[in-house]
């Protein structure tokens, strides 16, 4: 079969990582028996240096016109530490959430039994631990009317949801919880929030279609400390945008490594897979950044693309990679290998 695939490199180590996920599909493609065909398109700070906007046109047709997206990191620290500029690799992400209806963000947490030493939490906490948060990705403060004063000394972000947005990540959400476990988690703040308010009515009035779902809700500030506590305790949990943001990467630390976690972005149009991690620009060109979270973000595309078993072999030769100990600095005491060799060794396994 042909595929084809937008490859949005991006900043800092995205090249670097992305190239190890592309030869991995190329293994899996000559296994398999398919063809991807990739076609790159600068987003982020590299965009602006070459274009003037983080996220062109041109860049968007490539992710139209592709039957998925393969997405790096975006971030640099010559507007990181500009918060006068005008434009931002980070609006480049924001505008192509919005245009491809990227809606909802799928981040598994799963841990490996060869690096649960690296986790800050007890091994009794995390051993088996297993879930995935659901968030919204196009709503809420992020997206809402925002502002400054005349005067520079007042700003202003707008949360707001509609019925519809929230619906459509909710049914994601169910659907999930249905294949897995059958527990749902929705977090909110509805004791202060009125969009809080607005998602958890619209929670209750749809679990009379899903009888089979266990529904739980949970406030955000106390769903953040059972998370450390409890992680087992979740299976799927759903939230809004700003939420997400926040406890899904503090629930990637129940890992040891943002390194080793992958990402999908569902959309209208198409859909993105990424890791989690940003662009780490202080380790880029230096061939030591983690790619297993890049190279897992593949295998959820092909799982998006119906490709179960070549996703799984993804999957397996990273485990095996790991039980090798043929792993990046981040996650070893022992020999450390460059990027570029943990990713030759994953698609020779394939």
């Amino acid at each position: 079969m042909n595929f084809k695939i937008g490859v949005l490199s991006g900043d800092g180590i995205g090249p670097e990582i992305v190239e190890q996920a592309i030869k991995v599909l190329d293994a899996i493609g000559k296994k398999f028996n398919h063809s991807f065909n990739y076609t790159s398109a600068p987003v982020g700070a590299i965009a602006i240096d070459q274009t003037g906007d983080p996220y062109p046109e041109s860049t968007h047709q490539v992710c139209m016109d592709s039957d998925a997206v393969l997405f790096g990191a975006i971030g640099d620290p010559k507007y990181d530490n500009d918060p006068k500029a005008k434009v931002r690799p980070e609006q480049g992400l924001l505008a192509m959430r919005k245009k491809l209806g990227l809606y909802a963000n799928i981040r598994p947490v799963t841990t490996f039994s060869s690096l649960l030493e690296k986790s800050p939490l007890r091994l009794d906490i995390v051993e088996g631990a297993d879930l995935i948060v659901i968030r919204e990705l196009t709503g809420g403060i992020y997206f809402g009317e925002k502002g400054r004063s005349e005067d520079l000394k007042k700003a202003f972000d707008t949360c707001t949801y509609t019925t519809e947005e929230i619906e459509r990540i909710l049914k994601l959400a169910f659907s999930y919880a249905g294949k897995r476990d059958k527990r749902l988690t929705v977090v909110d703040k509805a004791n202060v929030l009125a969009t809080s308010r607005l998602w958890r009515e619209t929670a209750q009035g749809m679990e009379a279609d899903y009888k089979d779902i266990k529904v739980d809700y949970m406030f955000v500030d106390n769903a953040a400390m059972q998370l450390i506590q409890w992680p087992k305790k979740f299976d799927v949990m759903v939230t809004e945008n700003m939420f997400g943001d926040i406890l899904s990467d503090e629930a990637s630390v129940i890992t040891g490594s943002l390194g080793l976690l992958p990402s999908a972005s569902v959309g209208i149009h198409t859909s993105v897979f990424e890791p989690i991690h940003g662009s780490y620009p202080q380790a880029a060109g230096k061939d030591i950044a983690n790619p297993i979270a890049t190279v897992l973000s593949a295998a959820m595309m092909l799982e998006s693309l119906d490709l179960l078993d070549e996703a799984k072999a993804i999957r397996d030769a990273v485990d095996a990679s790991m039980k090798a100990g043929i792993v990046t600095e981040d996650i070893t005491d022992g020999k450390a290998y460059k990027t570029s060799e943990v990713g030759t060794w994953i698609a020779e396994n394939v």
